[in-house]
């Protein structure tokens, strides 16, 4: 669905992607994480094709992005900074839209209207931040798009909306096969949506992988031994604290080879702990120089 090959992009002198390459399949929830600075705005709006990028390749159901009306037509972008025209209600920029993207669904609008409550003819200006972005998922989700790019897409929506969005989000990649490219700060919020992950770090891809692949590769264990044991020698450990007696260790390899490891030291206690993207993210960055000192687990 989307194939991005060897993207540089410099705003003046600054390099912003380095070399930037990744393939979102189609029907699938790709979250792309970063720290801030680290490129993730500037290569969604490539990706949607309001920005072109320096040098390489970005491909959307396999043509060129960059002023294709087309493709464009069969997809949405969702920025962290919405705009509106000037002074429309929702049902003006709903007219609107509908001469922009050929599948304009009435239908999904009426029954969107039922689910977002907002009075279709207020002025979308007069709305609260939180309610000017149900109106961008309304409309957006109205088109009926192939690829719906969500750039901070849940800032400013209470618990009660963002479960109703991510509720007809993930109804539409599995009943659609719909593709979703997604980026949030709030990765807790992201967690359950995506299958695939992809960490950019400084303009550069710095770990690619499927969500339950990465969850199986690193381990948050709780353990404590009789005597004082040191594990380092034998285990890949990414990160360690000491809470009295017991250690908490954040481990990667694979799950029967730390298992087996751990319990040949016959500890008293041994329990492996639910980890939550949110850590993975901390302590991939941490292995690449990003300050992780004063984040506890």
């Amino acid at each position: 669905m989307i194939e991005v090959t060897n993207v540089h992009k410099k705003f003046d002198k600054e390099l912003v992607l380095n070399d930037v390459s990744f393939q979102v399949k189609k029907g699938s929830i790709y979250g792309l994480l970063g720290s801030n600075g680290a490129g993730k705005t500037t290569l969604m709006r490539i990706v949607a094709g309001i920005v072109k990028q320096a040098s390489g390749e970005v491909r959307v159901q396999q043509e060129a992005i960059f002023e294709n009306v087309e493709i464009k037509g069969r997809m949405q972008f969702l920025s962290d900074s919405l705009y509106f025209l000037p002074q429309y209600t929702t049902r003006q920029m709903a007219n609107y839209y509908r001469s922009l993207f050929p599948r304009w669904n009435e239908e999904r609008y009426a029954k969107l209207k039922d689910v977002f409550q907002l009075d279709e003819h207020q002025k979308i200006s007069h709305f609260s931040k939180g309610m000017q972005r149900q109106v961008a998922f309304w409309l957006s989700l109205s088109t009926m798009p192939d690829l719906l790019i969500l750039d901070e897409p849940f800032d400013g929506l209470d618990a009660v909306i963002r479960k109703k969005v991510k509720h007809f989000i993930i109804q539409d990649v599995a009943d659609r096969d719909m593709t979703v490219l997604i980026s949030s700060h709030n990765l807790r919020e992201v967690e359950d949506m995506c299958d695939h992950i992809g960490i950019l770090h400084k303009g550069t891809i710095l770990l690619e992988k499927e969500m339950d692949e990465l969850k199986d590769d690193v381990h948050k264990i709780q353990v404590a031994f009789k005597e004082e044991t040191n594990l380092h020698d034998a285990l890949d450990i990414v990160y360690e604290e000491k809470r009295g007696s017991v250690q908490l260790l954040i481990v990667r390899g694979a799950q029967e080879d730390v298992e087996r490891i751990i319990t040949s030291y016959q500890p008293i206690i041994y329990d492996r702990l639910t980890l939550t993207l949110d850590e993975i993210f901390i302590y991939e960055m941490g292995g690449v120089g990003y300050d992780i000192q004063n984040v506890l687990v």
